[in-house]
């Protein structure tokens, strides 16, 4: 895959603004951060208060990330308000493939896999709007018309807002570990979201984790090899060797230089 992806051309910019300048905006109360772009909290106060395996970042964002908010989100973002039941087909605007993205960062991998795959749609989910921008403007400018950035809760779309059968992948790239103790429970990869992931995950789909965090590898590991709806794709019921359609993130490669492990999970929707 072309380097390219990781270094966008200049995107137009919003009126005022440089490209690559964090903007500063002093907003009245109650003004939204993006009149055009995602909701500040789009579930609000609609479900039930749990706890969460994700807290959401305050970071600047850049004058070419908040410009791709104002003018794609309209065209490729989705809130999840959890109030209503979405079809793929309209979504995407086509009938192919759709795979569930948990957790992107600042997107660069997920360009990548949709470019070399572009007749894979890809719905992307995050909290961090920065990433959501810095998507955005790479789909806008690598013509990836497969991508829509979702900006919100995974639980609420995938319990309230996908029907059953509706993915043909899930993928959960380096989520937050919470590595101590007492954060445990706040860990993704437990038995209660792979029942509900099970659902929506059409039989053959593959579930696909990595992390570089081996304590909850070894955890992430023991819960989908237990779970029955699952199964591993490796014969030995081990880690699998990082796929070469996962690209090799930025973030993962200065980890392998420190020595860190990463470990690839394949698992298939029993």
């Amino acid at each position: 895959m072309s380097e390219s992806l990781h270094t966008p051309e200049a995107p137009r910019s919003a009126p005022g603004h440089e490209p690559g300048v964090s903007v500063r905006h002093t907003r009245a109360k109650g003004e939204p951060r993006f009149p055009d772009g995602p909701m500040a909290d789009p579930a609000g106060s609609h479900f039930e208060r749990r706890i969460r395996s994700f807290q959401p970042r305050r970071s600047r964002v850049t004058a070419g990330q908040a410009d791709a908010l104002q003018r794609l989100w309209p065209l490729w973002g989705l809130d999840i308000d959890g109030q209503r039941v979405i079809d793929p087909a309209e979504l995407f605007g086509n009938d192919g493939p759709v795979v569930l993205e948990i957790g992107f960062g600042m997107g660069e991998a997920t360009a990548q896999m949709a470019a070399a795959d572009p007749g894979t749609n890809v719905l992307a989910v995050d909290v961090h709007t920065p990433g959501q921008g810095n998507l955005l403007n790479l789909a806008d400018h690598h013509g990836l018309s497969n991508i829509r950035v979702g900006n919100g809760d995974a639980i609420i779309l995938l319990r309230e807002m996908l029907t059953p059968d509706s993915l043909d992948g899930l993928r959960v790239y380096f989520p937050d570990p919470w590595p101590k103790k007492r954060h445990h429970k706040r860990r993704l990869i437990q038995p209660e979201f792979l029942d509900l992931a099970a659902t929506r995950l059409r039989p053959g789909a593959l579930l696909h984790c990595a992390t570089d965090w081996e304590p909850y590898a070894e955890q992430m590991l023991e819960v989908l090899s237990a779970h029955p709806d699952f199964e591993n794709t490796q014969a030995d019921g081990g880690f699998a060797p990082r796929p070469p359609f996962r690209p090799l993130t930025r973030f993962e490669g200065q980890g392998l230089d420190k020595g860190h492990v990463v470990n690839d999970l394949l698992f298939r929707r029993a």
